[in-house]
């Protein structure tokens, strides 16, 4: 062998051999029926925002667009300071001793926590048993082993859970999740070293219950140590192409993930960041945009029940958990031939394989199609 060969090495493995199929790829032949349609796709399959973003944050947005220098990965003062203002109104959040973090979008921080936090192959990290697929795939790319629970007392003694995620209101179903529930949690992942993250990113959108954080003082009691309220501009502001996040809890916690994005480069736009502070310090324009989404939502729980469907919990959050009483991907299909993409619910968990996840995240023109197809 020539003095320059390297040596043979153990074999490469891609990252991405180790997590399931993308979702949203295999929902391609559907929306392909559904677009066949002759008066075209009502897609309510993916809560992506359809309407402006107001006016108030695109004006911040380019004030702030001279920005010739990278930004503070841990974001301004005065963003840092919108932040804990909007935790302390929203979630009841005392700004002594909370840590803030802003986010490039809630999604990388859910993919990358467990990594992030150290979680290494053998810990444990655990799922709701209905939710968001990226909790997984973050667990996944740790190396983490997944349990899917809702009741954590199930679980027996389990010493290397690392990380347990909470999600109220719900993505997919709706759900709420009371005070006494999270507090439970709380204790149990304390009693045993673990972090808590609660994804709250549709915390403002609660119609038949209110949703509470993990940061309320009837959850935690005050302290924050050991948990990770995670929040997000997309759904309440309309920010979802601005990848704007953030995150408040354990100010320990929060300094080792600053510490290693730093390293990583996960540093937010300066413009973003100022688009953040007139997003956080209004609620006009959410309660304008809670307005629309409430309007759409009466009229598509409407059309689902007298088309047949049954709605399970759906309290809250931009989506109706919605079922036939059969198999999630004949439901997809029988509504794909009526020009409606909806969300098989597999696609969050086994235990959802009976349901699907429609969307409130369409035009009023296109929800009105909708109704008047399932109305058919």
């Amino acid at each position: 062998m020539p003095a320059d060969t390297p040596a043979a090495g153990p074999p490469v493995t891609a990252v991405s051999a180790g997590l399931p199929d993308f979702p949203w790829d295999l929902l391609e032949p559907a929306k392909r029926l559904a677009a066949g349609h002759p008066d075209g796709i009502v897609d309510l399959s993916i809560g992506t925002p359809v309407d402006p973003v107001p006016a108030l944050i695109r004006a911040a947005l380019d004030a702030a667009s001279d920005a010739p220098g990278y930004p503070l990965t841990a974001g301004t003062p005065a963003l840092r300071a919108a932040i804990t203002r909007w935790l302390g109104r929203s979630c009841g959040a005392a700004a002594d001793g909370l840590g803030v973090l802003p986010l490039i979008g809630s999604k990388e921080l859910v993919a990358w926590l467990p990594t992030l936090l150290g979680v290494r192959a053998g810990d444990v990290v655990v799922l709701p048993q209905v939710g968001y697929p990226t909790y997984e795939v973050g667990a996944r790319l740790a190396g983490a082993t997944v349990v899917r629970t809702d009741s954590l007392t199930a679980l027996g003694p389990t010493p290397r859970v690392r990380l347990v995620w909470v999600n109220s209101p719900s993505n997919p179903t709706g759900r709420v999740l009371p005070a006494a529930h999270l507090r439970k949690v709380v204790d149990w992942a304390r009693e045993r070293g673990a972090v808590v993250a609660s994804d709250e990113c549709y915390l403002s959108l609660g119609w038949e219950d209110e949703p509470v954080s993990i940061l309320d003082p009837r959850v935690c009691d005050g302290s924050y140590d050991g948990l990770l309220a995670v929040h997000s501009l997309s759904k309440r502001s309309n920010l979802a192409g601005y990848r704007a996040g953030f995150l408040g809890g354990d100010p320990a916690l929060v300094a080792e993930l600053l510490a290693v994005r730093k390293h990583a480069g996960m540093i937010m736009p300066a413009p973003v960041q100022a688009a953040m502070i007139a997003a956080l310090d209004d609620e006009t324009h959410v309660q304008e945009q809670r307005g629309r989404y409430a309007a759409r939502r009466e009229l598509l729980r409407a059309a689902l029940t007298g088309a047949g469907f049954e709605l399970s919990h759906s309290e809250a959050g931009l989506y109706l958990w919605a079922t036939r009483g059969e198999e999630c991907w004949a439901t997809v299909t029988w509504l794909a031939e009526r020009g409606i993409l909806a969300a098989p619910g597999a696609f969050y968990g086994p235990a959802g394989e009976r349901h699907v996840r429609v969307a409130l995240t369409a035009t009023d023109e296109r929800v009105a199609a909708a109704v008047e197809r399932l109305a058919r």
